[in-house]
């Protein structure tokens, strides 16, 4: 397999081998998940932690669950009641953390560029899961597994993004994976929530939800994300979910085999349909949460192995 990478810190830095190479391996991994006994040893006798600045339940449970399945002991920091909060730098958590000699370090973080540097000051192998609004890296991957898994391929496919580009992290990686792999992508949402600079990415720009959607085959919602805004980016949620949330009706205009996909957590009623959430025939979004684990243990294997390498 081919996976060069000391560290999965985004997807920028991937060949499109290496993304076919994690895909790969977690295709044997979501089969074993699905099996009555679902350990491996890949990762035996290697330490994993997990330091999470921000809160998160489906990523931490995720990259939890990978490491446990793998073989790892792994360690999970409550960072908000950390020495964090006392005052210590990130420079003298990486530090204190490398002088435990751990051998992965997940970490998510409310600042972009936050975990590349603590990538630089611990000789284990980091995986980025989540930095302020640059990248997310195995959320792209495990999207783009559960795209390859129902359309059976993943090019050549076209794909529209919608909603609050501006501050995801989730439509960045995505962005710039799909792009890789060759894939026509679709950018719909209010002009406020768009970032400036987006044509450069190569996508097209749409702010009519209906003319966006014409003809796709993934339709890819993003949350809004409310925490981040400081002002007035959209006039109401009443409203937003009028023009940008998706429903059966806007839906419509998709190709008529389009999937229905969403990162979570959700908020129902305004950036998608309850009803069409849950409608399983459309929606992929539990697909999503399982793909998450096996795609998270491939990546975490990949790096022990590189990191094997590195220590012979």
């Amino acid at each position: 397999m081919t996976f060069r990478q000391r560290h999965l810190l985004g997807i920028e830095g991937l060949a499109p081998d290496e993304i076919t190479a994690i895909l790969d391996l977690a295709d044997s991994y979501a089969a074993l998940n699905r099996r009555e006994r679902k350990h491996s040893n890949a990762l035996s006798g290697l330490t994993q932690i997990n330091m999470f600045f921000e809160t998160s339940t489906r990523t931490q449970a995720s990259f939890e669950l990978a490491g446990k399945r793998l073989g790892a002991d792994v360690m999970s920091m409550a960072m908000q009641a950390s020495s964090v909060r006392k005052g210590e730098t990130l420079i003298d958590t990486a530090l204190t953390l490398n002088a435990m000699n751990p051998d992965l370090l997940v970490v998510r973080h409310p600042h972009s560029g936050a975990v590349d540097l603590l990538a630089q000051k611990v000789n284990c192998a980091v995986l980025n899961a989540g930095d302020g609004q640059h990248e997310h890296p195995t959320q792209a991957l495990l999207d783009a597994m559960t795209i390859r898994r129902r359309k059976g391929r993943l090019h050549r496919l076209s794909v529209a993004i919608c909603g609050d580009i501006a501050h995801s992290r989730v439509a960045r990686s995505n962005l710039l994976l799909l792009g890789r792999m060759g894939n026509r992508v679709r950018l719909i949402g209010p002009p406020t929530l768009m970032p400036a600079g987006i044509a450069e990415f190569g996508a097209e720009v749409f702010d009519d939800m209906r003319e966006g959607l014409k003809g796709v085959d993934v339709v890819m919602m993003l949350r809004l994300q409310k925490e981040r805004m400081d002002g007035g980016f959209v006039p109401s949620e009443r409203e937003y979910h009028h023009r940008y949330g998706l429903d059966a009706d806007k839906l419509a205009h998709a190709g008529p085999d389009a999937i229905v996909m969403h990162p979570g957590p959700m908020n129902r009623g305004v950036e998608i349909d309850g009803a069409l959430a849950d409608d399983l025939s459309r929606s992929v979004i539990q697909e999503q949460v399982e793909m998450g684990v096996a795609v998270r243990m491939a990546a975490m294997e990949l790096l022990a192995r590189n990191l094997a390498k590195t220590s012979e």
